[in-house]
């Protein structure tokens, strides 16, 4: 799915603008709406802009400056300058702009719609160019990677040892063509691919292959990076600015990155096939402590992130708080194993795995904060599980996992961490439509509860960490119309019983169901009842 951002300084405009091209391509338009320069850089710092629709002429920063904001963020926007002047200078300079087109205000909705297919045409044909230059990067990284992996994949597993000395460090990149810079912190994420059912070894290879050639494709230009398949199978790639982009990006690197693995997981969906799930470092880490942050990927991936959901999580925590890998009892470890049996409904090795934990947490001799850790670790695990699958009005008593003081004694803790395993096991049961209708529920349920907030695509992504696009899409397949049509059916229904009661004016109503602008509010219900709100209330009997 791709992102529009209309940007006008006349809200009647932005506003009409947003509601039709809304309407126009569903499945495939994600559209937003920015009323300044300013509140559209917020956007742009928020999400990947794929089409920017902006007015030429505001005050302030106009859409000239605007556009080279944006385009210097996210180089594959496209850019449709939108004005009531006509004036040669501002024409003039809005073409001079590499594949920018130019749309006076004065030629109404079907030029501007027109316009935005034409747009999403030539995106589909860069698209179509990339996966040619992909196909034959994969060539190249067939013989690239059978000299940097293994050094790479050994990195990862003891970047303390290997990372110690610089010059060595720095000799190692230079022989095997490591384009990275061992003098600058370096940034990880963690793709986890979702294969067809008994897709051969020698295949997944090859998919593996060119997920990485893609992810590279994207990626490169405003980053340098490497990709490596690590000893699980995972897509695993180092990221660091590219110096051009560096000084441009400050603390913005990890929304654009962000944004471009959406891209790529999309890409993945499209071409290949496949789901990937992503875990991305919230900040860059020194080259040795890299085994600590890709630990701590992994740890995210196995206690967030579900095979089958193409979901991106960022990891806030600080690197340094990460466990020592070579501690001799890890407690995260022993979590992170013990959600990965949960999430694969291996349920005797769970409990054996928590009767292990237990055991050694309770032993006489054990440390107190060693064992207060291990029960939160575990609690932890369980909690996010219910939380992610809306599992809470399932579990009979959860309330207690996070309040160790709540049980008499620390192995009265454990005996109800089992029981809420139990719980949470008997509930997997359940086949996967229903544990997709959980998930769209929890969704359907912030709308009702949020109607006069921002109900973006890009937010309702935030709150429940899918991919932006494989929510649209998700919720599609599972209620049979699109995400924006349901909020449409809650704004009209809020609405109409806020209207009932009388005590509203108009355009009270019309914020609490999220319009800023009455005279949208007003053209909204109408299309969809047949009368303005006025007409509406004046038809309801006085009682």
């Amino acid at each position: 799915m791709y992102r529009l951002l209309v940007v006008d300084d006349e809200e009647i405009i932005a506003d009409s603008l947003y509601e039709v091209l809304s309407r126009l391509l569903p499945d495939e338009l994600d559209v937003c709406k920015a009323y300044s320069a300013a509140e559209a850089l917020d956007w742009m710092a928020r999400t990947r802009i794929d089409i920017l629709l902006t007015d030429i002429r505001m005050p302030g920063i106009d859409g000239l400056e605007l556009t080279e904001e944006i385009v210097a963020y996210w180089p594959r926007c496209k850019v449709v300058f939108l004005t009531g002047y006509s004036e040669f200078d501002y024409a003039y300079k809005a073409i001079q702009m590499p594949g920018a087109r130019y749309v006076l205000k004065t030629e109404g909705y079907d030029k501007v719609t027109q316009t935005v297919r034409d747009v999403l045409r030539e995106i589909h044909e860069d698209n179509r160019i990339l996966e040619l230059d992909r196909q034959s990067r994969e060539q190249r990284y067939a013989l690239d990677a059978m000299a940097q992996g293994d050094y790479l994949r050994h990195l990862l597993q003891d970047s303390r040892q290997l990372c110690r000395e610089r010059d060595v460090l720095t000799g190692e990149f230079r022989a095997l063509n490591i384009a990275l810079d061992p003098a600058r912190p370096v940034s990880l994420a963690l793709g986890r691919l979702c294969y067809p059912e008994g897709t051969a070894y020698s295949r997944r290879s090859e998919l593996t292959n060119a997920c990485r050639a893609i992810g590279s494709s994207y990626l490169e230009g405003q980053t340098r990076c490497l990709g490596v398949t690590d000893r699980h199978g995972d897509l695993v790639w180092l990221l660091q600015p590219s110096e051009d982009a560096a000084a441009r990006f400050s603390d913005r690197m990890v929304r654009y990155l962000e944004g471009t693995l959406e891209l790529i997981q999309e890409t993945c969906g499209e071409t290949l096939g496949l789901t990937m799930a992503i875990a991305l470092s919230g900040a860059p880490c020194e080259w040795e402590a890299v085994t600590s942050q890709y630990e701590r990927l992994r740890q995210l991936c196995q206690l967030r992130l579900s095979d089958g959901l193409s979901v991106i999580m960022t990891d806030r925590t600080d690197p340094r708080e990460t466990l020592d890998p070579n501690e001799e009892y890890r407690i995260g470890r022993k979590a992170e194993i013990l959600a990965a049996h949960l999430e694969a409904d291996r349920r005797e090795k769970f409990f054996e795995g928590l009767e292990e934990v237990a055991g050694r947490a309770l032993q006489p001799d054990a440390n107190v904060q060693t064992t207060v850790e291990a029960y939160y670790a575990v609690a932890l695990a369980l909690l996010s599980y219910i939380n992610r699958w809306g599992l809470q009005g399932q579990i009979g008593d959860y309330g207690k996992l996070m309040h160790l003081n709540d049980h008499a004694s620390m192995k009265d803790g454990f005996q109800y961490l089992s029981r809420v395993a139990e719980d949470i096991f008997g509930i997997k049961r359940l086949d996967e439509k229903e544990r997709a209708s959980c998930a769209i529920d929890r969704i359907c349920r912030y709308v009702n509860e949020h109607l006069g907030e921002d109900l973006s695509l890009v937010k309702l992504a935030e709150i429940s960490y899918f991919n932006p696009t494989y929510l649209s899409r998700f919720f599609k397949q599972e209620r049979g119309l699109n995400l924006s049509e349901y909020i449409d059916q809650c704004r009209i229904r809020r609405a109409m019983e806020l209207l009932k009661d009388g005590e509203l004016k108009v355009r009270e109503v019309a914020a609490a169901v999220g319009y800023e602008a009455a005279h949208s509010f007003t053209r909204f219900f109408k299309k969809a009842t047949g009368m303005t709100p006025q007409e509406y209330r004046d038809t309801i009997p006085i009682v």
